[in-house]
């Protein structure tokens, strides 16, 4: 998307948030926003925020200030199950998969679809089917597959399906290729662009710049729990991001000196 082209409605806002953990303040009047049919790259040090930001949005951490938006208009996530409500997912770096159970009843886990008192696995697998299909997904033979029998990159598709098999309108992707090789790589970004291309808000929670650059619109940088920046990733270079995720400043882009301090 065009660094120049205006952008939609913010699907999911976060406006102000602050967040510590006893004295130590780890998120410092954060605003954040997810964009429909676009991919925002959220990326920082080890310790900039990234992660309790993430479980703020997804209800795990309850914020000590600040608003939160979705779809326009202000929302109350006490918990998980207000933001799946919502239609936000999170895909967490351990994929919370079952290798014991094939890939149906990992999708469908504490969600099965009831036909009378039994468990209706006709339809659990055709919407199984129907969601890896809607996603373009080819690399999986059969639903019925063990997970414990899958790749890395399979593995992760099917996490993220099943993030998305419930009308979610974000997903929250927690270092979706930080164990893969290149081809599996490829295969996931590919399925994430095909997230936002559905349109999708996407957040992709990621170390890789090569990842970064390969689908973000837009990359928001913390730095030690403040927003460094927020930019079209076509207005950045990958020296800059690296700079704002270490420093929190590149050039005229960033935090100032009195506002890193503070």
């Amino acid at each position: 998307m065009s660094s120049t082209a205006p952008l939609p409605e913010p699907l999911l806002e976060l406006r102000g948030i602050n967040k510590s953990f006893g004295a130590v303040h780890v998120l410092h009047d954060v605003d954040f926003a997810v964009y429909p049919g676009q991919v925002t790259a959220l990326v920082g040090d080890n310790g900039a925020g990234k992660s309790t930001l993430v479980k703020t949005i997804a209800g795990i951490h309850a914020a000590e200030s600040g608003q939160r938006y979705f779809d326009g208009r202000p929302v109350q996530i006490d918990g998980p199950r207000d933001a799946s409500a919502l239609g936000i997912e999170v895909v967490y770096q351990d994929l919370a998969l079952c290798d014991n159970l094939d890939i149906v009843e990992n999708m469908f886990l504490g969600r099965e679809e009831l036909k009378g008192v039994v468990l209706d696995e006709h339809t659990m697998e055709a919407r199984a089917r129907q969601t890896l299909a809607s996603l373009s997904v080819r690399t999986v033979k059969s639903v019925r597959q063990s997970v414990s029998s899958l790749s890395g990159g399979q593995r992760q598709t099917v996490a993220i399906a099943k993030s998305v098999l419930w009308n979610s309108k974000v997903v929250l992707l927690d270092e979706p290729t930080a164990a893969l090789g290149v081809a599996q790589t490829k295969q996931v970004l590919e399925l994430v662009r095909r997230l936002a291309d559905q349109g999708l808000g996407v957040v992709l929670i990621s170390h890789n710049m090569v990842d970064v650059f390969e689908v973000a619109d837009r990359i928001t940088a913390l730095y030690l729990g403040r927003v460094a920046a927020d930019v079209a990733a076509a207005d950045v270079t990958h020296s800059q991001v690296v700079e704002l995720i270490t420093a929190g400043r590149s050039g005229d882009l960033g935090l100032t000196s009195t506002t890193t301090i503070a």
